[in-house]
């Protein structure tokens, strides 16, 4: 009988231990879910903020360098425009330039037409008074002898870029005049590296259109004296400031030895 009542008491217990699982699994299912605090949900609220507010303030940097790109994409493009002078024969084309330069802008005299020259000659010829009665004008700037300085004729490419410069109108020199220089040039002697170079100079002036001014005394003889008071100048040291073998008026004439 005892074996009996254990056996029941038991099958009875099982059932009420299942009962307890179940009712704690209840419990568990129907607690309520954890809810975050305003604290946190400000902060993810000014996060997000921030985060618009750089992604807008990186589109409007992006489309002002993409505006800007463009404006100078224009300025570009006008620039590279040709410019057309319905008063230029077609026989006169090689020589009309509308150069660009890199230093300044030409404005309003962007498309006024500028011719290259260059003036060749020898010491004592008369091109210093020449090369003053051109800048007398306001719209002619002849250089002088930029080429007197070594370092610039030193070499083929050291000439030609030296004259790109110049014909550029971004050489700066007292001739230099205003954006509406209508022909800019130099004075250039043979003895300046250009009889040594001429084959290459001839083939630059030729491909740029450079027109040639050449001074040369018809007198050989007082050519020769010219030639022989150069010599004589060149390893003399100056007196005052001034060459020896120049003499500019009949006044400095006793001034130097014979």
């Amino acid at each position: 009988m005892e074996g009996v009542g254990r056996e029941h008491d038991s099958s009875v217990a099982l059932p009420v231990e299942d009962f307890v699982a179940a009712k704690d699994t209840t419990i568990l299912s129907t607690k309520p879910t954890r809810r975050y605090p305003l604290a946190s949900w400000v902060a993810i609220l000014a996060l997000a903020t921030l985060v618009g507010v750089y992604i807008f303030s990186l589109s409007l940097k992006q489309n002002g360098m993409l505006f800007g790109l463009r404006q100078t994409n224009m300025i570009e493009k006008e620039r590279e425009q040709p410019c057309h002078h319905p008063g230029v024969p077609e026989t006169e084309t090689p020589y009309v330039h509308f150069p660009t330069p890199n230093t300044y802008s030409r404005k309003e005299c962007a498309c006024t037409p500028v011719r290259f020259f260059a003036i060749l000659s020898m010491q004592r010829s008369g091109s210093g008074w020449f090369e003053t009665l051109l800048n007398s004008h306001e719209n002619i700037s002849s250089n002088g002898e930029i080429f007197s300085v070594k370092d610039r004729r030193s070499n083929v490419t050291a000439i030609t870029q030296t004259l790109d410069k110049l014909y550029n109108l971004d050489w700066v020199s007292s001739a230099a005049k205003n954006e509406c220089t209508a022909a800019v040039g130099l004075k250039w002697m043979l003895n300046q590296g250009l009889m040594k170079h001429h084959q290459e100079i001839a083939e630059y002036f030729n491909r740029r259109g450079v027109s040639l001014i050449f001074l040369l005394r018809r007198n050989l003889l007082q050519r020769h004296v010219s030639i022989l008071a150069n010599d004589y100048d060149r390893n003399t040291k100056q007196l005052n400031g001034t060459h020896k073998a120049h003499v500019h008026h009949r006044g400095q004439v006793h001034l130097f030895p014979p």
